[in-house]
């Protein structure tokens, strides 16, 4: 079976074409907005397979190909790198070196998400990117307020509104002006979460038994609420293709670094690898759960004293994903009297 190299690109894709001895049977490059091209291209080498890397835009070609090749492989870029380069090749050209890896067998595979779960995950980030562009805008009409001394708590409530309208009228005619382009602004950020958040919500009525099931679980936790649910579930997909605790915490990209040479070791900050959405509501999270949780308050101080508050906060973090994933694989509710100090009560006094 001949095994086919494809380095995607934004407008072209580069393809080598091995036989079962690696031995070069083509090189092509076709243009990405030639999609029949590419089919008669693919469909003259027989039963074929292709590997392509997991770049942002790979979806199109995947489902183009899919009627066509035998099997499909979805390179992990950064893993397929670090074995490129430790490896001696005579041609540099990354087509090849992907068909190469593919004869062998050596190909590093990416996870792919199923079409609901890469919905989700779209709807999700949509919400966060409408969310910011509401609080920058915010933001920018209360740095407007407070040059002349006029900003207000609840400045976007109705009452607040009704103020900003009287307040205003003592503003320059400049000011007015940029006020009245931000409220604008504002009003249609506001209407666009809104629509978001409804779309999200009829998304989810929509899912399977054991979906709601993951939902109510990660909602039994202290301080998980509706957004954190939604992101979790989304950016996580699938906990079952971590095969431990460890794994979920470095896909996170929540796993403290190591750097090691002739004997000694030194600690480095967390990888930061994989999605900042996922790891900015861990971290959100974790806050929370601080500040509701007497018992996790207790592991937080513990480890402030000795690691500094930042540090403290991710490990609390990095603690709260792996009783995620815990609860995730066993299908458990969190127990409040389960874990922590004896002595120490499971949530602090309400306020």
């Amino acid at each position: 079976m001949n095994s086919i190299g494809i380095d995607l690109h934004k407008k072209t894709i580069s393809v080598c074409v091995k036989n079962q001895e690696r031995k070069v049977l083509k090189r092509q490059t076709l243009f990405c907005g030639e999609p029949n091209q590419i089919v008669a291209f693919f469909g003259q080498w027989g039963p074929f397979q292709a590997v392509v890397e997991a770049t942002a835009s790979y979806e199109w070609l995947w489902q183009l190909l899919e009627p066509l090749a035998q099997r499909l492989v979805l390179a992990h870029p950064k893993k397929l790198r670090v074995i490129a380069e430790s490896k001696n090749k005579s041609d540099k050209l990354d087509a090849e070196v992907l068909a190469d890896f593919l004869a062998l067998d050596m190909i590093p595979e990416a996870y792919r998400p199923t079409l609901r779960q890469r919905q989700h995950r779209s709807l999700v980030r949509q919400r966060c990117f409408v969310k910011k562009n509401l609080t920058r805008v915010r933001n920018k009409i209360r740095r407007v307020l407070s040059d002349y001394n006029a900003d207000r708590r609840d400045l976007f409530t109705q009452a607040g509104l009704q103020y900003l309208r009287e307040a205003k009228k003592k503003f320059s005619e400049v000011d007015r002006f940029v006020l009245q382009q931000l409220l604008t602004q504002w009003e249609y950020h506001r209407q666009q979460f809104q629509m978001v958040q409804r779309q999200l919500k009829t998304f989810a009525s929509k899912a399977s038994t054991k979906e709601k099931e993951i939902r109510a679980v990660l909602g039994s936790m202290p301080s998980v609420g509706p957004t954190t649910i939604e992101i979790v579930v989304s950016e996580i997909g699938d906990i079952e293709r971590f095969r431990s605790q460890k794994r979920v915490v470095a896909y996170a990209g929540l796993a403290p670094g190591h750097r090691e040479s002739a004997g000694h070791k030194k600690d480095l900050g967390i990888t930061k690898e994989g999605s900042g959405l996922l790891r900015w509501a861990l971290i959100q999270t974790a806050w929370r759960t601080v500040r509701c949780s007497l018992r996790w308050r207790w592991v937080y101080e513990n480890l402030k004293k000795r690691r500094g508050s930042k540090r403290a906060i991710v490990a609390v973090a990095r603690r709260l994903l792996t009783v995620m994933a815990a609860l995730w694989r066993t299908g458990q509710r969190y127990r409040l009297d389960s874990g922590g100090p004896p002595g120490i009560p499971a949530l602090a006094p309400a306020k």
